[in-house]
């Protein structure tokens, strides 16, 4: 690998780790940090699995040292970090195979390992080895989707491929199908929980309606997602017959 490239893999990882601290904290709860499988995932696929897992390292010991956050910040970032980027680099590039590592490592890899870590060192109790599984895969849901559509999009026009070159990563071309264009309608519905929850925040919206449509959205996008699969395999297969 050429200095350039190392000096420019520093520059970018050290953006992404900054961009992770910064907005760590939007619809943050404990067990829960969307926007850290965010970066993940996206360090994930520019940088390969070594600097997002060193990624992921240094924004959950500065999140620790700087906002108070539990060692959550570490348990629930690394495992996922590491799988996301090497599921892609075994995968020649998948996508939606980074999201997959991105959940297994954390929403269930790095759930249980939480249990221990927060019982034994944080002296946390009432936990079980399960405890974190439901929340910390519901925060790689909801990342994971804004990362998966952000990427599609670069990858798309041949934007993503471009950015890894540039920086000595092997790049990919995730060319686009019917799976994955319908995996990018339902993963929008991760998109729309986020805005509609941090509207209501801001806006001070608790209506029951409103806390309804954070969940109505995403499904409501998955269900379209499955709808425009099946038509659209439904024409090719058709075109096919012809």
């Amino acid at each position: 690998m050429r200095k350039s490239d190392v000096v420019l893999k520093l520059v970018v990882l050290s953006l992404l780790i900054a961009l992770g601290v910064v907005i760590s904290p939007i619809l943050r709860v404990e067990g829960m940090c969307p926007m850290a499988h965010l970066i993940n995932i996206i360090c994930s696929v520019l940088l390969g699995p070594w600097y997002s897992l060193l990624c992921a390292t240094l924004i959950g010991i500065i999140r620790m040292l700087t906002m108070g956050i539990p060692p959550l910040a570490l348990t629930g970032a690394v495992f996922g970090a590491f799988l996301s980027g090497a599921f892609y680099r075994l995968s020649k590039g998948k996508i939606i195979l980074a999201v997959l590592g991105e959940i297994i490592g954390t929403g269930i890899i790095g759930a249980i390992a939480s249990y221990p870590v927060m019982t034994l060192l944080w002296g946390k109790e009432g936990l079980s080895w399960l405890f974190y599984v439901p929340s910390f895969t519901c925060g790689t849901l909801i990342g994971g989707s804004i990362a998966y559509v952000f990427l599609r999009k670069l990858a798309a026009n041949g934007m993503l491929a471009r950015m890894q070159r540039s920086v000595g990563s092997a790049g990919y071309q995730d060319q686009p199908s019917a799976l994955s264009d319908a995996l990018t309608i339902a993963a929008l519905g991760g998109i729309l929980w986020v805005v509609i929850k941090v509207a209501g925040t801001a806006f001070n919206l608790e209506s029951p309606a409103w806390n309804a449509a954070a969940y109505i959205a995403p499904a409501a996008a998955a269900a379209a997602g499955l709808i425009y699969y099946r038509i659209r395999k439904g024409k090719e297969a058709d075109a096919k017959a012809e």
